[in-house]
């Protein structure tokens, strides 16, 4: 059993470290909202998520209070809505009315993010799913609280390479439609390989087909945690680091299990899993790339970084799964630039490249995760850059995912600003040969010989 005692030895990684809970993420099915009728289906989905997250953000607050653990974010995940919406949806702009139901939900009950406006397409597109993802750019445009997901490969099916090339173009739309706000509405889309249906982390979470009716995902955030832990054995051998982490990891992971217990608890709903990644924020001591450079990187992106990532990545998970009874999600390290002041400092000093990153995301948690590149870049060149990650995770059977940002009107040398924890980000330079003849081939990517398990 999880105690309090325990939970008091972790106040000085909360008051001095930036341990925080970072999302209790309520997942909620919409399978039984469907209907053919979509005023009917919109209310169906405004009084089914309305009713069921009611307390959720209450919960949390009272969870805060009774333990003094910070909970940053309050979220709600729901079933992919290309699957709810395929009855009653006709052309993109019945996809985007559902958006704005969404957003008019995610604000009655007060939380901050609401994922799901998502299409899972990794082998091939319906025409309602074609529909949904070319409502994206308008869906994120005019909604305040709505994230969206495409997942277009899996190491099963291979990658769809049609719906790679319209998600090129629809991140360009995105960035076009919302370059008022240096593209933002990106920042809200993720393109994924091996989606997982448990994630609690946005902008990516959806609730997969094959869960309940409602559960409760709780993700956890320590990199400060780390970083001070690491600082205790500067100098001493890999053994010595590696247990070091997997206990400070441990730790984390336990205030995690007893959030998400005492949540489940409180609100009536199943407890799914505790995902143990590593995620930053731009507070100055809340930064992977800082444990990275801690583990002896003069800075992030010098040769052996991807081999410190990838220890780190494994030793977290190997000491936050025995602290749960349930980790999952995407659990590891995540690298995204805006959102890490490390990472942001070695762009600005020429250390860390987009290929740089591209390599790291073969031993991270996610992928090329909150990149800013110009907003000239074209979109089949965008489109290469997430087929090459899916790539990655198709082949490598990991989850890997694409948040890139064209920023439109501004070049390499300038920064967008994206706010709170989203953070800021310098302008990354993408190379601009051509790959425009690969991606305009379409069809799909096969699976590799290693997916044939049955």
């Amino acid at each position: 059993m999880i105690n309090v005692f325990e939970v008091n030895e972790t106040n000085k990684m909360i008051q001095e470290e930036n341990l925080d809970v970072r999302t209790i993420t309520l997942g909620i099915s919409l399978l039984d909202c469907v209907d053919s009728n979509l005023d009917v289906l919109n209310q169906n989905i405004y009084d089914k998520i309305t009713t069921t997250a009611k307390d959720l953000v209450k919960v949390g607050e009272e969870i805060e209070q009774e333990f003094g653990i910070p909970i940053v974010n309050k979220r709600i995940s729901i079933t992919p809505v290309s699957l709810v919406g395929a009855s009653a949806c006709k052309s993109p702009d019945d996809y985007v009315s559902i958006a704005k139901t969404l957003d008019r939900a995610a604000k009655a009950v007060g939380i901050n993010f609401i994922g799901g406006y998502s299409a899972l397409v990794s082998k091939a597109m319906t025409k309602s799913e074609e529909y949904l993802i070319r409502s994206i750019p308008k869906a994120l445009a005019s909604t305040e609280f709505l994230c969206s997901s495409v997942n277009v490969g899996s190491t099963k099916t291979g990658i769809n390479m049609d719906a790679v090339k319209l998600c090129g173009e629809i991140v360009k739309e995105t960035a076009r439609m919302t370059k008022e706000n240096d593209s933002c509405g990106c920042s809200k889309l993720v393109i994924f390989c091996n989606a997982p249906d448990d994630n609690p982390f946005m902008a990516g979470a959806f609730l997969g087909v094959t869960e309940g009716d409602a559960v409760i995902n709780v993700g956890v955030s320590g990199p400060g945690v780390v970083k001070r832990a690491l600082e205790k054995v500067r100098g001493e051998n890999f053994e010595v680091l590696c247990e070091t982490i997997k206990k400070t990891a441990f730790k984390v992971t336990r205030v995690g299990q007893l959030v998400a217990g005492k949540a489940s608890q409180k609100l009536g709903v199943p407890f799914g899993i505790v995902d143990l990644s590593l995620a930053p924020t731009p507070t100055i001591g809340d930064s992977v790339a800082e444990i990275l450079e801690e583990i002896g990187l003069e800075r992030v992106g010098a040769p052996g970084t991807t081999a410190a990532l990838a220890l780190l990545n494994d030793q977290v998970k190997k000491g936050g799964v025995m602290a749960s009874s349930y980790v999952g999600g995407l659990s590891g390290a995540f690298i995204p630039v805006s959102e890490d002041q490390g990472m942001i400092d070695a762009v600005l000093e020429g250390a860390l490249t987009l290929e740089k990153l591209e390599a790291m995301t073969c031993v991270c948690s996610v992928g090329l995760d909150m990149i800013a590149i110009p907003g000239k870049t074209s979109a089949a060149t965008i489109s290469g850059i997430i087929a090459d990650e899916m790539a990655i995770g198709m082949i490598n059977q990991k989850t890997t995912a694409v948040r890139i940002i064209p920023v439109i009107g501004k070049d390499v040398g300038e920064q967008a600003e994206f706010g709170g924890l989203l953070g800021y980000a310098p302008i990354m330079p993408v190379n601009e040969f051509s790959c425009e003849k690969f991606i305009g081939r379409g069809g799909r990517i096969p699976a590799p010989i290693h997916s044939f398990k049955n």
